[in-house]
């Protein structure tokens, strides 16, 4: 419990410091623009000030646009694009499509949204970063609630979250095989790479495993830790780069890990962790049928948060640095743009803090379900004590 009290008082700590930092540009920021003094004295013109504002908000509109795009997943990876021109630089990823037989095309078809893709008769949209079947002008319907009535196709692509999964398990598995084959080849001493990797896998099983789980059951649950840990750790690393992948901040991907400790902790539980849920020992049995219910939903509350707290945190940190980098366009003075910059920077190497406080966060609190699934009770003297009275 010391573990899962200092790691909350870990988190707390960073949550502040975002705040602070973010607080700080803020009230920097808006007293730099408060006293820039314009180049040239304004006119009369009473539709000047308006047109100003209007494009101020425009302005402030596509960054927001922006943002969401960077937080969503998408069909190529978009280092930057212009609007204007459509210039700019992408790496299209393969499309898979079936309807009425398979689709395979590249999304560069799409042209970021802005073309109809043709392929075997078939014409295609994107739409919201979702493939919808149309007709050749790219016509798109709505019902009452402006919601698209076009035909979905089964959409099977390489999205760019897909392709980060796929890279972080390539890049898992030679880590760990390097790692094994060291082991091999050197009697069991860690070689190369495997120097930095050993201390991470014994933090994992000395730090994490065997306090939350126990000396008897942590080896059974040291694979899906080590692997929880490092992928975790890896996707949000590979958010930080300039290819705007967000995996993390997915919440299918955050649910898909929160359903596998759910699950793992479910079929490994002995029979004295759902004797606590359905039928406490030492309790009086009206309490028994009230608490009952309580603590099943119990069971399903806590891979739920798993879900949102890795989910809620790798967004938030994406949309706070991504928003003091925007401000840079925003206000225009010598003082908003090198500070901006300049905390922007501050901020992403905090955002590296917490790409692994996020992985360890994760695993420790998997590790203690874990350890309350095949925790041992002794239940003689608790019933003993209840027949008494």
């Amino acid at each position: 419990m010391q573990i899962f009290k200092r790691c909350i008082f870990i988190e707390l700590i960073m949550y502040r410091i975002q705040n602070f930092v973010s607080a700080l540009f803020f009230l920097f920021a808006i007293s730099a623009s408060a006293n820039t003094v314009p180049d040239s004295i304004p006119s009369h013109d009473d539709h000047a000030v308006p047109n100003q504002e209007l494009e101020s908000v425009s302005f402030r509109d596509e960054i927001k646009e922006d943002i969401k795009h960077h937080l969503q997943d998408s069909h190529d990876f978009t280092l930057f694009h212009s609007k204007k021109d459509g210039s700019g630089f992408s790496i299209p990823l393969p499309v898979i499509l079936i309807d009425n037989g398979l689709h395979v095309f590249m999304s560069s078809k799409f042209h970021h949204g802005e073309s109809v893709a043709e392929s075997k008769g078939n014409y295609y949209t994107l739409y919201h970063n979702k493939i919808y079947k149309t007709d050749a002008e790219g016509t798109i319907h709505y019902d009452e609630h402006h919601h698209p009535t076009n035909t979905k196709p089964y959409d099977f692509s390489l999205t760019k979250s897909v392709v980060t999964i796929i890279l972080a398990s390539l890049l898992m598995l030679w880590m760990f095989t390097s790692l094994a084959k060291s082991y091999k080849k050197n009697n069991g001493i860690a070689t190369g790479f495997g120097r930095f990797l050993e201390p991470l896998v014994l933090f994992v099983r000395d730090e994490i495993a065997i306090p939350n789980i126990g000396e008897k059951h942590y080896k059974r649950y040291m694979s899906y830790l080590l692997t929880i840990f490092f992928f975790i750790w890896l996707l949000n690393l590979l958010g930080l780069t300039p290819l705007g992948v967000n995996v993390t901040g997915n919440i299918a991907i955050t649910f898909s890990l929160a359903i596998l400790t759910y699950l793992i902790t479910t079929f490994t539980a002995k029979k004295d962790y759902w004797k606590h849920i359905f039928w406490m020992p030492g309790v009086p049995k009206p309490m028994k049928v009230i608490l009952a219910p309580i603590e099943l939903l119990g069971t399903i509350i806590k891979p739920f948060s798993l879900m949102i707290r890795l989910y809620a945190n790798m967004t938030a940190g994406h949309v706070v640095l991504m928003s003091i980098l925007g401000l840079i366009f925003i206000f225009k003075s010598w003082v908003g743009g090198p500070l901006s910059f300049g905390l922007a920077f501050a901020l992403a190497l905090l955002e590296l803090l917490v790409a692994a406080l996020q992985a360890y966060i994760f695993t420790m609190l998997s590790a203690l379900y874990f350890g309350m699934a095949v925790e041992e009770h002794e239940h003689h003297h608790e019933e003993a004590h209840t027949e008494h009275h």
